[in-house]
């Protein structure tokens, strides 16, 4: 299978992986040797309830039984939307009341900035360096790594680029501005989180310049950080929000979220401002659904405080210079890319999964299933200490 892999199917870097997998459930992903790997990764940052979650199983299986694709979105009246998109509604801010389900999150981006361009008839976007919100066109319009995008330009005009906390460049957003994208905490960068109201000060000045601010809840949000929405730790209220990773429960899904009456407006004027065959798929929203309901109902929002404290507790080691992020979306720092590079490589062989940042050489992805118990936490932390001594070890 692996010779096929590499033969076949398109590769996203030059050196992949490449695990074989044969299954998984829970905090843990199984090879076709049979080997098991605890995960700390959760697909990065997508299985919120771990892997085959017996809730989200029975959503899907019972969904299946009744009908998959039907009509391309918003036509027929399908229970498992209707059902999802008030369930955010009903957890969201009172301005956030109308919910459009896509297929991922960077459709999600992509809607998002059409609204805000629909409903402020302006053309400029204002985005933050290092950020990252997708991978189509009008997503690294806005994502402010050039490395990452000068192979694919000209991509959309318009956009300008700010620091993320610095409050200087705050007076970049003018009347000319059609809405300021940012991630709630900048992701592939390094989990950076925004610093002496950063956020809430940004939101002043769009206000003042009847700008819109979208909220990039793909990572932080779906209970990820300790509250369902990432902001509410920030005393912010952005205009938009996108989703995406967490709220399918492993499967493909993303929204975008605003008041109903800026959501009207992709409905005429023309008609079919926003379309698409698959978005609302009922398999997926009924998974959504079900993934989102368990996180509620288990109260995995204090929970992701908490085990955030015990992963703290645990992974203290004279290598790892700091731990960035909040709750269960957390990246542990080293010296050097190669020293990160080399444990992760060094957890996988002993059976723990980490990941890279995309942009952020020094750090180590944890982001766990927000289902991982307290005993993998504490293992999880062991084996990279442990990956860390031998490393060095050898180094020496």
């Amino acid at each position: 299978m692996k010779d096929d892999f590499f033969k076949y199917q398109a590769q996203t870097s030059p050196h992949p992986l490449a695990l074989e997998i044969s299954h998984a459930k829970g905090s843990y992903i199984y090879d076709t040797s049979g080997k098991k790997y605890l995960d700390f990764v959760a697909g990065v940052s997508a299985n919120s309830l771990g892997h085959n979650h017996p809730k989200v199983t029975e959503a899907i299986k019972n969904q299946l039984d009744a009908y998959a694709h039907v009509m391309v979105y918003g036509e027929f009246i399908q229970k498992p939307q209707v059902d999802l998109c008030k369930l955010l509604v009903e957890n969201s801010p009172e301005n956030l009341n109308s919910v459009y389900i896509t297929n991922s999150g960077t459709e999600a981006t992509e809607g998002a900035l059409k609204l805000a361009k629909r409903v402020t008839k302006r053309a400029e976007i204002i985005a933050a360096k290092k950020s990252y919100h997708g991978n189509t066109m009008g997503a690294m319009s806005v994502s402010g790594v050039e490395e990452q995008n000068q192979a694919f330009r000209p991509l959309i005009p318009g956009t300008r680029y700010i620091e993320f906390n610095n409050e200087a460049d705050i007076e970049k957003i003018t009347h000319k501005t059609a809405a300021v994208i940012l991630e709630t905490i900048q992701g592939g960068a390094g989990f950076i989180e925004p610093q002496n109201d950063f956020l809430s000060k940004i939101k002043k000045k769009c206000d003042e310049v009847c700008t819109l601010l979208i909220l990039d809840e793909i990572q932080t949000g779906i209970g990820r950080t300790g509250t369902f929405w990432g902001f509410e730790n920030y005393n912010v209220v952005p205009d938009i929000i996108i989703t995406g990773k967490g709220l399918g429960g492993g499967m493909p899904i993303g929204a975008f979220i605003a008041s109903f009456k800026m959501m009207a407006l992709l409905k005429d004027n023309p008609k079919l401002g926003h379309i698409s065959t698959f978005a609302g798929n009922p398999v997926i929203a009924a998974a959504g659904y079900a993934t989102v309901k368990e996180i509620l109902n288990q109260n995995f929002l204090t929970e992701s405080l908490r085990k955030e404290q015990l992963i703290r507790k645990h992974l203290q080691h004279p290598s790892i210079k700091e731990i960035r992020g909040k709750g269960l979306m957390l990246a542990a720092f080293v010296e050097t890319p190669d020293l990160a590079a080399n444990i992760i490589h060094k957890c996988i062989e002993k059976g723990l999964i980490l990941f890279f940042l995309l942009f952020e050489g020094c750090a180590m992805r944890i982001t766990p299933p927000l289902t991982i118990s307290d005993e993998e936490i504490k293992l999880g932390c062991k084996i990279i200490k442990e990956s860390i001594d031998q490393i060095t070890k050898k180094l020496l």
